[in-house]
């Protein structure tokens, strides 16, 4: 892309209604802009990030043998009320009433819906275990929204529902669950950390969040040191071994690490004291198993091998996408503006033309832009008659993870700058081998 073609309106200066900085960053970066309290518009750089962070969370859902499919943002009340939970989820809640006076919600989750939907359709335990999951905006009308995406009212959240006969198999499922997200997490360059958790209004007694660790993350954590040394890394994981799950969900969740609610001195005592690490943490998932809490209520059975009928045992599972990017960029960024990583980078490289107009340096830069794009790279071209100052300092703000600086005087040595923005080192190669090299960094992702 060129940028002189792109739609990015950057801010020079800090919006003064931004408190924390993903926010500021976003704003200023051009990637959101505020079209009432909480809810945002994605301009085309925030949206083309946030699609490359669903893409991520189908391929590992699928990986794991989930289906995905799209429910509607509204729902019917009356499946609210069979569960019991239209009255008690709170003015959280947005109801509305259509034309024909009949009482709707916008879905700030879908337990209730697909339940309906399994109760009508799925008889046996044949048809078991099952898993059903979406991607989909919801809304929570949220007291005080704040801090941007990381508290708005509209957001988009990959929420996923799975079905199975028994505790025994509900609890693999949970566990599948927290391998899959573990490994969605790392494929994003982020560390998150499964901690036990409140269930709160989603009901049950087993769940997990996940927390990416930020100073300003609004929830206060504590965590065995030792759990930040686990990795998946490149391990191949059989979802249908329920005893691979259960080991690595044990690795995990052996080493201390509760949020506040579920913070308990006593057992944090017994780490070695070098060991008890107190921060802050941003949630970006969770996942729960709450037995039969919505199947009993209605009464959503599965005829057994012994032909008689149970409740079905179902868990939830949600990852907060949008979410994801305040919390990515809160956990990594400095001074100058974001710093992403590879995986999540809206463009792979920026180019910036030093001397814009210059025969040799165009052409230079033509050249890098063509190559780099049959390269599958991704690069954002720099064109505009700026200064450069003005074109290191967007390419800072907005994060690339490399930037490519062409100008007279290296193209004399036929040579070009390749620039980290995550530690500022540069060296200087031919054309040929900066790309070469960036192609090597994105193949191995």
């Amino acid at each position: 892309m060129r940028l002189s073609k792109y739609f990015l309106p950057i801010l020079k200066e800090n919006p003064s209604d931004a408190q924390i900085v993903s926010h500021r960053l976003m704003l200023r970066a051009g990637m959101i802009r505020q079209a009432q309290s909480g809810i945002y518009s994605w301009l085309p750089m925030g949206f083309k990030v946030l699609r490359k962070l669903e893409n991520i969370v189908h391929e590992e859902q699928i990986r794991a043998g989930h289906n995905p499919m799209l429910m509607p943002t509204m729902q019917s009340a009356d499946l609210w009320r069979e569960s019991g939970r239209y009255e008690d989820y709170g003015k959280e809640m947005l109801r509305v009433t259509d034309r024909h006076g009949r009482d709707m919600l916008f879905g700030p989750t879908n337990e209730e819906l697909i339940t309906d939907i399994f109760r009508n359709n799925v008889r046996s335990y044949k048809d078991l275990p099952l898993t059903l999951y979406q991607i989909q905006w919801k809304f929570r009308d949220e007291v005080r929204p704040r801090f941007g995406v990381m508290r708005g009212r509209e957001f988009l959240m990959k929420d996923g529902y799975n079905f199975d006969v028994d505790k025994a198999s509900a609890m693999q499922s949970y566990n599948r669950h927290m391998v899959s997200y573990l490994r969605t997490y790392e494929r994003m360059g982020m560390k998150a950390i499964p901690m036990r958790a409140d269930s709160g209004p989603i009901g049950g007694e087993d769940t997990h969040e996940f927390l990416v660790l930020a100073e300003t993350g609004e929830s206060e954590v504590f965590y065995d040191r030792n759990i930040l040394d686990l990795h998946l890394g490149d391990r191949i994981v059989d979802y249908e071994n329920w005893d691979e799950c259960a080991a690595i969900f044990d690795e995990w969740t052996k080493p201390y690490a509760r949020t506040d609610e579920t913070h308990d001195p006593v057992l944090f005592a017994q780490i070695p004291e070098e060991r008890q690490m107190k921060s802050r943490g941003i949630e970006v998932g969770q996942i729960f198993y709450f037995g039969t809490k919505y199947s009993e209520s209605m009464n959503a059975k599965v005829i057994t091998p012994e032909n008689s009928e149970v409740p079905i045992h179902m868990g939830s599972h949600g990852i907060g996408v949008s979410r994801m990017i305040g919390a990515i960029i809160e956990a990594s960024h400095d001074d100058n503006g974001i710093i992403w990583p590879e995986a999540v980078t809206p463009f792979g490289v920026g180019i910036v033309n030093l001397k814009q107009g210059d025969e040799v340096t165009d052409l230079a830069c033509e050249a890098l832009y063509k190559s780099s794009t049959l390269l599958g790279i991704d690069p954002l071209y720099d064109d505009r008659s700026e200064r450069a100052g003005a074109k290191f300092a967007s390419m800072d703000l907005i994060g690339l993870p490399w930037r490519i600086t062409v100008g007279p005087r290296g193209l004399k040595n036929g040579i070009v700058e390749l620039t980290s923005r995550k530690t500022g080192k540069s060296e200087e190669l031919t054309p040929e081998l900066a790309l070469e090299k960036l192609v090597k960094i994105y193949a191995d992702l």
